[in-house]
């Protein structure tokens, strides 16, 4: 069984497909500036990468020419689009009304177009993704998998935001998190290399990257989170301010005469750890400029590494304890050093990390806590697309 994996972003692309009999990626890609003159699509088969200069002016040409590609008689990878059994895409917003993964019908795209107005950038394309695939591969299943069907599970004094009850009612102001087909993975994967059930286990999985978002799973669901209405929520990213001062908003658009799209593109895109560093929003451009000795750089990743610390704690708190501490994504996988500066704040919680296996590991799961630490702590790389491509194959064996 073949399973298309789709990420349609605002102007992009991501796709894999797999061979669900080995789990195998057999093609991948990725398509950027969609709508754009300049559009171009990378696409990696057998070890090789192809990049192509092709204009698509929406999602639907760039699937189109991707599916094109998978036949291609110089680098096949299936004989016909009919070996194609279902295409998974991820959603980043499902609202409350989608508590788990499912068949996409026009309900279900409905729900996606609800949900609109939480993700104004994403929704609308990955509604084009699902049309195109539609029309380009008739009579295939799609599945719709959620970023936030993951958190649904949260008790209500987990999401509620404490401002009138009636703006919940109206307009469907809660938290409802971000990364759930990460912070699922995960949880999974550490259960079986600790081999024990994952429901007797309390975990932490922080997910950094770009964006950060941290997760107590308990029981095998999620207890808490901390990205909230939008992925802007939560602790401070890499453009991105996570929580502060409500005021801190009224207050710059009183002295500045900022409109919400003005203080909405600086708080995505000019603050983080771009914001407090005034170097970068990548870690590793800002470690570089640490080995140089800039103050301000070091002070930057030091608060940077504390807010995660803090949020950790916060998750441990809601769980009265924690078995196991996971780092993931980008950040989470390849850097040693922000795991040890986080690490550095939760000794109070028995949280120890062994320096040698910690500096050794990237892009592979290793336990990196000593021995003594009352808390495992491990490095698991994410697989959000594989998580799909399983959901997928999931719900259409039934």
């Amino acid at each position: 069984m073949k399973i298309l994996v789709l990420n349609c972003g605002s102007s992009s692309l991501k796709y894999q497909l797999i061979d669900m009999e080995n789990e195998k990626v057999i093609a991948k890609g990725y398509f950027e500036r969609i709508g754009s003159y300049d559009s171009f699509v990378t696409h990696k088969v057998n070890g090789e990468k192809y990049r192509y200069d092709v204009i698509a002016r929406d999602h639907g040409e760039a699937i189109k020419f991707v599916l094109k590609q998978f036949t291609d008689e110089r680098y096949p990878v299936i004989k016909s689009l009919n070996e194609i059994a279902a295409i998974g895409h991820r959603i980043v917003h499902g609202g409350e009304k989608f508590q788990k993964s499912c068949i996409i019908t026009e309900e279900v795209k409905k729900g996606i177009e609800d949900a609109v107005r939480f993700a104004p950038l994403h929704n609308p394309a990955h509604l084009q993704g699902i049309k195109a695939c539609e029309v380009n591969l008739p009579g295939k299943p799609n599945v719709a998998v959620f970023d936030t069907a993951f958190h649904q599970t949260l008790k209500k004094e987990q999401y509620l935001y404490p401002i009138p009850y009636e703006y919940y009612e109206k307009y469907g102001i809660r938290k409802y998190g971000f990364h759930g087909t990460s912070h699922k993975y995960v949880s999974l994967e550490i259960a079986k290399l600790l081999g024990k059930p994952i429901e007797e286990l309390k975990i932490i999985n922080c997910h950094i990257g770009q964006g950060v978002s941290l997760c107590a799973i308990q029981n095998g669901v999620s207890v808490d989170t901390t990205m909230g209405l939008t992925p802007l929520g939560g602790v401070a990213m890499g453009s991105r301010s996570g929580d502060l001062d409500p005021s801190v908003v009224t207050y710059l658009m009183s002295k500045e005469n900022m409109n919400p799209a003005q203080i909405d593109e600086i708080l995505n895109k000019r603050s983080g750890l771009l914001a407090l560093s005034g170097i970068s929003s990548d870690n590793r451009d800002v470690e570089r400029a640490i080995a140089q000795g800039d103050e301000r750089a070091i002070s930057s990743l030091k608060e940077y590494d504390f807010i995660i610390a803090q949020y950790i704690a916060k998750m441990a708190v809601t769980m009265n304890g924690v078995d196991v501490i996971t780092f993931t994504a980008g950040v989470g996988e390849k850097g040693p050093i922000s795991r040890a500066g986080i690490c550095s704040h939760l000794t109070f919680m028995g949280v120890l990390l062994d320096p040698d296996k910690n500096n050794s590991v990237r892009d592979t799961e290793k336990e990196i806590s000593s021995e003594n630490s009352r808390v495992k702590v491990w490095v698991v790389p994410t697989n959000e697309e594989l998580m799909i491509a399983r959901e997928t194959a999931n719900l259409i064996k039934f």
